[in-house]
């Protein structure tokens, strides 16, 4: 890798101060906030103006906000982005942490569908492919998503005298008790299945947004039972909400801490 260049690396140090706040900046605020000497800043605000990476906000001399470019340059990367091949490499990020199966999962309608999955390299391992369908409520990449639906739309899609498919002797079946878990995972944020689409397999997942903030897929580890413990859990639990917010970086959501 080559050398850092100073001059741009405090560009874009400029550019990233406009992420919080009110969104505008003086000269003065940029001087206090990166240290940096009065002339050097006046250079920089200069010459991103002159590419309308910043703009002068009208009525407010000597105050900016950011310009058109980065709105440009964010719209063409937004263009780009492909959620499974997106989630398949931070899946396999988490796989090798931690050595289980992680999927990446979207909703349609009632149903979870995989579009990304990597496998752990244990012998005893989940058997299941990228593109499988399965009923939502059954897994917890789906009850993360359905967790997260208006409660209009998750009405419509689940109503109360709907009759819920069971996988295993563990799954969820009457809508009430659904709505109840789903209340749970909503304060939570994070998702768990107790063998609930298969018997010998649990699961945590947690939500991926994009930059909108709306929740668009879950991202899971499963684990078989036989490696399967609470303790564990909470681990598990911690490293898909990391790989979750990590796919949601990567799809332009920024976490308004």
């Amino acid at each position: 890798m080559g050398r850092l260049v100073p001059a741009v690396t405090r560009a874009l140090d400029i550019l990233e101060l406009f992420l919080d706040g009110d969104g505008t900046l003086s000269a003065p605020d940029i001087v206090r906030r990166l240290r940096l000497p009065r002339t050097t800043v006046h250079e920089l605000v200069t010459t991103l103006c002159a590419r309308s990476y910043i703009v002068q906000v009208p009525g407010q001399p000597g105050r900016y906000r950011l310009g058109v470019r980065p709105y440009q340059l964010g719209s063409r990367y937004a263009e780009q982005l492909d959620l499974a091949a997106e989630g398949q490499q931070v899946a396999r990020s988490v796989a090798e942490t931690c050595d289980e199966t992680v999927h990446v999962a979207i909703l349609e309608d009632t149903d979870v569908i995989y579009i990304a999955k990597v496998d752990s390299t244990h012998a005893v391992r989940m058997v299941s492919a990228a593109g499988r369908r399965l009923p939502a409520h059954c897994t917890s990449v789906g009850k993360m998503l359905l967790a997260s639906l208006p409660e209009q739309q998750l009405t419509a899609r689940i109503p109360d005298g709907a009759d819920l498919v069971a996988m295993t002797p563990n799954s969820i079946t009457d809508p009430g008790t659904l709505r109840e878990a789903l209340a749970s995972i909503r304060r939570h944020g994070i998702a768990v299945e107790n063998q609930e689409s298969n018997p010998d397999v649990s699961c945590v997942a947690a939500p991926v947004r994009d930059r909108t903030g709306q929740v668009v897929a879950a991202l899971s580890i499963s684990v078989p039972m036989i490696r399967w413990s609470e303790e564990r859990r909470g681990e598990l639990e911690r490293l898909a909400a990391k790989g979750a917010a990590e796919l949601s970086e990567r799809l332009g959501h920024r976490d308004a801490r």
